[in-house]
């Protein structure tokens, strides 16, 4: 298991890899941050998979939309894993909703699934961008949810040209 601390134009990122696949891509702060990173993971600078993220998040950061041309494999549960295929499936400068993701979940599984399990998946991603989970919004247009932090999650849609009229940041909970 190896890990970088990376520095790029979005920010500094933890990465961490089984050596052949991401295993995980965390922003400096994030909620759950390193939460599946291996503990006994060694700092491994030059691992090709390394660098090919490193070319990726600076293209994205660019307002390309670089294909993933690696192999990815975030640890978690089976309704995780199904929630994280459905995010990787929301297209390149577009959003959904948690409860459109829910519906989806419903209708491949005969049965209720909640907006707020959903969005706990969602927060739990442990490859951040890469499997978009800034792309998804609450069902009124509210921007929120995001482990990155809400500033991260405008600037990551404002790269993709999302237009942002009818989104909106949550007002704090007092």
């Amino acid at each position: 298991m190896y890990r970088k601390v990376l520095e790029t134009s979005l920010g500094a990122f933890t990465l961490a890899s089984d050596g052949e696949q991401l295993t995980g891509l965390w922003l400096r702060g994030q909620k759950y941050e390193k939460q599946t990173i291996h503990p006994t993971a060694v700092e491994d600078n030059d691992l090709p998979l390394f660098l090919k993220v490193e070319e990726w998040l600076e293209r994205y950061a660019q307002g390309e939309a670089p294909s993933i041309d690696f192999l990815l494999k975030p640890e978690g549960s089976t309704f995780r894993q199904e929630v994280w295929k459905h995010l990787l499936a929301i297209p390149y400068g577009e959003v959904e909703t948690y409860g459109n993701i829910a519906k989806k979940m419903e209708r491949s599984h005969g049965r209720a699934m909640s907006a707020q399990a959903v969005g706990g998946a969602v927060g739990h991603n442990p490859i951040s961008i890469l499997i978009p989970c800034h792309r998804v919004v609450g069902s009124n247009g509210s921007l929120t949810g995001y482990a990155g932090g809400i500033d991260m999650k405008k600037h990551l849609l404002t790269i993709e040209g999302v237009q942002m009229n009818g989104l909106y940041e949550p007002r704090p909970v007092r």
